[in-house]
């Protein structure tokens, strides 16, 4: 007697989206602040700026910048538009921020930027993963939310239903 098996996951129709794909390739060097201060500490000016214009800013060609201090310093703000001065011809982006959330903030933008038509009307689960932060839920779920039929959380075998219209 032949049996035939059915695939239950692809008979159901539910289309998965792995938010994993619209991470961003692109490497993120941190510049710290501190190491342009006198003393590891304070800015002042002649300094700061001798110690700048020592770098060789090519080393952040094609790359994403976090720039941050890590020490409790007053940072006057025309420091931070020398630094973005300097890294503007090289740096593809850059911020004021750790390297873990200029990552999440091109994960973002990846996100946005998504033609996600092809869910239009769809049953969409968000795959899971443990490498995705939950912020990238929120984001997905708002950008799905007017598109699709229905939204679902897992992997299409066993999703966690999040709504149905």
């Amino acid at each position: 007697m032949d049996q035939v098996f059915v695939n239950k996951a692809a008979a159901s129709g539910i289309i998965a989206i792995d938010l994993l794909v619209y991470k961003p390739s692109v490497e993120v060097l941190e510049l710290d602040i501190k190491d342009h201060l006198f003393m590891g500490m304070i800015v002042k000016e002649k300094e700061f700026k001798d110690s700048v214009s020592a770098v060789d800013f090519s080393m952040y060609q094609g790359k994403a910048v976090a720039v941050f201090c890590s020490v409790d310093a007053i940072i006057p703000p025309w420091v931070y538009m020398m630094l973005m001065e300097k890294l503007y011809p090289y740096a593809i982006y850059t911020d004021l921020n750790t390297s873990d959330i200029v990552i999440l903030d091109l994960w973002k933008q990846n996100l946005i930027r998504a033609d996600l038509e092809p869910y239009k009307d769809q049953k969409v689960v968000v795959r899971a993963g443990t490498d995705i932060p939950p912020a990238l839920y929120l984001l997905a779920t708002r950008l799905l939310k007017p598109l699709v039929k229905s939204l679902m959380y897992g992997e299409i075998g066993l999703p966690k239903i999040i709504f149905k219209n």
